[in-house]
């Protein structure tokens, strides 16, 4: 009787030692997946950041003609523009 209980209990031993085993490696897994997806969301985090600045940059009227007249040489209408060539 007694052998049988010893048995039982080895049996019942290995196979928790088993689920233990298949959770902590699990575990891991789910660290590192953790880990990557955090960093992909401090990037969009910062990402984000930026562009709000962006827009809050050029929802000012002159900051955004500014910009215009650098990279597309806008200009008003009553304006003359002087090209330099290097």
């Amino acid at each position: 009787m007694k052998l049988i209980i010893v048995i039982i209990l080895t049996i019942a031993s290995i196979a928790a030692w088993t689920q233990i085993y298949f959770i902590l490696k699990e575990r891991g897994q789910l660290k590192i997946k953790f880990e990557i997806i955090s960093a992909k969301a401090n990037s969009l985090i910062e990402e984000n950041r930026k562009v709000k600045s962006e827009i809050e940059y050029y929802s000012i009227p002159e900051n955004l003609e500014k910009e215009l007249k650098s990279k597309y040489n806008y200009k008003k209408p009553d304006e003359k523009m002087i090209i330099v060539v290097p």
